[in-house]
């Protein structure tokens, strides 16, 4: 069977798997363990994160019996970032929220901010970045495990200005809602939505945010932070902004499985056109290898692809096309054969 014929067909039988599965929700509590995360007066981070994301839980299976919950960590633990990412790819995540808590120098800063994956105003947000990434150094080997990428390096941040991660627009429509919900409805001060190099977003092939509940520095916030009201204030906000944006999903997406579904299948739908020369084009990463590696190597599964050089790491990519949208339809059906593969931004 012809490869792109082959393509076209995964991705229609992906979208039927998909209207039949569970909706499933990821919930991460960030550090735990030997890593706690920044730390108050009084308490810890890693259990804030974990309180909050147990209520939330429980509110879900409460008032979404139909949602599959499941919990990078519901205890103590420690969990290596690219693991919780890994828990969200093999679960088949629809939507990753990853719990937080903020932390500054001074006491003052206060409030709630959402982030999604992205690298607009990279440096006013490095400094998160770098806290929350900061977590793999407790990992043994991390440089290997993360391809090279150094949490303390502001050369590292560089690689994620050539990803453009196609779960943007979800994920930014759910970091609203969650703002929304406490700034409208519990007058949290409005730190916004911001976008930022973490790498646990990175890695999740759905669309995913970082919340950030307040801030343990500062000590009207962390006595708040460590209320047993406010847990339950916080959780049912979450729970209702997933309502409100899982409603929204659901609508786009029964309009998207309509219009591939009546796809004429005959027609060459998967392309990988050349880019011409000092082009920005987009295109679907499937691997990276410290060696270059021959066209018909395994892990290249029989896909015709190009590379791009960063550093010592070679970034295989196909299916390139100066249209994001187009390089977008063919993902699900390169999942298939790729499940981490996401979509990234060229420049050459």
């Amino acid at each position: 069977m012809h490869r792109r014929l082959l393509y076209i067909l995964l991705l229609v039988f992906s979208l039927s798997v998909m209207a039949e599965k569970p909706y499933t929700l990821v919930l991460d509590a960030g550090h735990g363990g030997k890593d706690p995360g920044a730390v108050g007066k009084f308490s810890q981070e890693k259990d804030l994160n974990l309180s909050l994301v147990l209520e939330v839980g429980r509110l879900v299976n409460e008032q979404y019996p139909d949602v599959k919950v499941i919990y990078t960590r519901s205890e103590d633990v420690f969990i290596p970032l690219q693991t919780r990412a890994d828990i969200a790819n093999k679960a088949n995540a629809d939507l990753f929220l990853s719990i937080h808590t903020n932390s500054a120098e001074k006491k003052e800063p206060r409030g709630v901010e959402t982030f999604i994956l992205g690298t607009d105003k990279m440096e006013q947000n490095l400094d998160v970045a770098m806290r929350e990434n900061a977590v793999i150094k407790l990992e043994a080997d991390y440089k290997t495990t993360y391809q090279g990428f150094d949490p303390n390096s502001i050369d590292s941040y560089i690689m994620f200005e050539l990803m453009q991660n196609t779960y943007m627009d979800q994920s930014l429509q759910f970091a609203e809602q969650v703002q929304q919900r406490f700034v409208g409805h519990l007058n949290r001060e409005d730190r916004g939505v911001r976008q930022a190099a973490f790498w646990v977003l990175h890695r999740t092939a759905c669309p995913s945010v970082l919340f950030e509940m307040g801030f343990i520095s500062n000590p009207e916030e962390e006595r708040f932070l460590n209320s047993d009201s406010a847990m339950t204030m916080m959780a049912q906000a979450l729970v209702n902004a997933f309502g409100a944006y899982s409603k929204r999903v659901k609508k786009s997406t029964d309009r998207f499985t309509d219009r591939v579904q009546n796809t004429d299948l005959s027609t060459d739908t998967i392309q990988t056109p050349a880019p011409k020369a000092d082009s920005v084009f987009f295109a679907i990463q499937v691997c990276a290898s410290k060696t270059q590696l021959a066209a018909d190597d395994p892990k290249l599964k029989g896909v015709s692809c190009e590379f791009v050089q960063l550093g010592e790491w070679y970034k295989y990519y196909t299916a390139a096309d100066a249209d994001r949208a187009k390089v977008a339809a063919q993902l699900p059906a390169l999942k298939q054969l790729f499940p981490d593969c996401w979509i990234i931004k060229v420049t050459r």
